[in-house]
């Protein structure tokens, strides 16, 4: 089963199958918002919708701290357009 974790202290969500890593969306920090900078799922895990919920996670949480979400990350560009 893919359990999606929020790991607030390494500003990342990171997605796990049975506790192994399989995927992660990292975001840098900078006062009142939260760039995310990177979205990567293994490629065996690909097109099971698993970085579009890595993606929601970063900003869900990010409302959660009152944090404006951008994008460096070309895919989370896309979701966060998307979401808007």
């Amino acid at each position: 089963m893919i359990e999606i974790k929020f790991d607030e202290y390494n500003n990342k969500s990171v997605a796990y199958d049975n506790n192994i890593k399989i995927g992660e969306c990292a975001f840098i920090e900078d006062g009142m918002y939260w760039n995310i900078v990177h979205t990567e799922v293994d490629s065996l895990y690909q097109g099971h919708g698993i970085a579009r919920k890595l993606v929601e996670e970063v900003i869900e949480n990010g409302k959660k701290h009152n944090k404006k979400i951008i994008a460096d990350c070309s895919y989370a560009k896309k979701i966060i357009k998307f979401m808007n």
